[in-house]
């Protein structure tokens, strides 16, 4: 079997997600990778006639959008599967939980009904997803309605549905957010620099810089709509000294996913980390090789998307006057930018003590 990944790249309107889909088939190519390419399913479905607009309700028109854009996920997922190639990435332009944005809460409610599926499931089915802000929001000079025939939104409009977009898919497990912050060029090189950093091409390290902050305000936090609520319990399996391997189940209510992740310590800030997602049996059957000498640890952890930068808060059970924050970046000069409401006590990025591993050996009841 060809090891496959499913990537969405997805932003607001004017994103510069067009070019973007041409250089990653480009790139990735040059790299060794068969690239396929889901197409977008709003626009053909508008061009061809069939639109909110024009079916009963924009209810009914999700449905069928919805329901069309899995089908053909699941088609090509079917037929990576047979092909003579060792690595495949599949690129969705856009992906399910883009159509979160269009809907109320009631009309997503029902739509998810329709689908037989969980919010969690539908959007953590993904492997990674890439945001390309709209160049509504820095970039306003270069707007355009005349590269896309279903688009329609004002300057305005096209900055509300960016933010939309970034509020439908925090809480992803890999989630970047590409801004304007430079030239539209520096752009496609920064995406693709997250992109092949996900798949470990290139430069198969995460840099994670872990901090202590003071307990946040939960009610706060549950206010944001930029941010949401992930319930995770984590196990850990037998392992080498310099290895870590654990299993995690992450997700809310009944809607969870399962992933096994590994992990080797290479230096102060890097780690080597190769992860896949484990059906339900998968992962109960490993619940049976756990390290008998490290306790399962469940916490709450609230992803935030903050001024384009991706923040995981865990809070653990043990701690009621601190919290851990972790965010991922791709160099060890980049700036951190806290929400003012984070207030930050201290750097523990390299600190054995605050590994998830050295709570879990933790007797309980232990707090620091």
């Amino acid at each position: 079997m060809p090891d496959i990944k499913k990537i969405v790249v997805t932003g607001g309107p004017c994103g510069g997600k067009t070019t973007a889909l041409t250089r990653i088939q480009r790139d990735l190519s040059h790299l060794g990778y068969t690239v396929l390419v889901v197409p977008e399913t709003a626009t053909s479905l508008i061009n061809g006639g069939v639109a909110p607009w024009t079916c009963g309700s924009n209810e009914e028109y999700q449905k069928c959008q919805m329901l069309l854009q899995l089908q053909k996920e699941r088609v090509f997922e079917q037929a990576a599967a047979t092909m003579d190639a060792d690595r495949i990435v599949i690129v969705c332009d856009r992906g399910e939980l883009d159509n979160k944005a269009y809907m109320t809460d009631e009309e997503f409610a029902h739509v998810l009904g329709f689908l037989g599926m969980g919010e969690v499931e539908l959007r953590d089915q993904y492997d990674a997803v890439f945001h390309l802000v709209s160049a509504a929001k820095g970039a306003e000079e270069f707007y355009t309605l005349d590269n896309n025939g279903a688009r329609y939104e004002t300057v305005e409009e096209a900055a509300a549905l960016d933010d939309k977009f970034i509020e439908a898919w925090t809480g992803h497990p890999h989630f970047r957010v590409i801004d304007n912050r430079s030239d539209f060029e520096d752009k496609m090189r920064q995406l693709m620099r997250e992109i092949t950093y996900f798949l470990g091409d290139l430069a198969p390290y995460e840099m994670e810089r872990k901090f202590l902050v003071e307990y946040p305000d939960v009610a706060w936090l549950e206010s944001l709509p930029n941010c949401q609520r992930v319930e995770i319990v984590q196990s850990y399996l037998r392992s080498e000294p310099d290895q870590e391997i654990r299993i995690r189940q992450r997700g809310t209510g009944e809607s969870c996913m399962y992933y096994l992740t590994e992990k080797r310590i290479d230096s102060h800030h890097k780690r080597m980390e190769l992860q896949r997602r484990l059906t339900e049996r998968e992962y109960l059957t490993l619940l049976m090789q756990v390290d008998p000498k490290l306790r399962q640890i469940s916490k709450t952890r609230y992803c935030l998307t903050y001024e384009g930068q991706y923040f995981e808060i865990d809070l653990f059970p043990c701690w009621d006057d601190q919290a851990m924050v972790e965010i991922e970046l791709t160099s060890e000069d980049a700036p951190v930018n806290f929400p003012p409401e984070l207030r930050v006590i201290r750097e523990v990025t390299g600190d054995p003590n605050y590994r998830n591993a050295v709570i879990a050996s933790k007797p309980r009841g232990a707090t620091h």
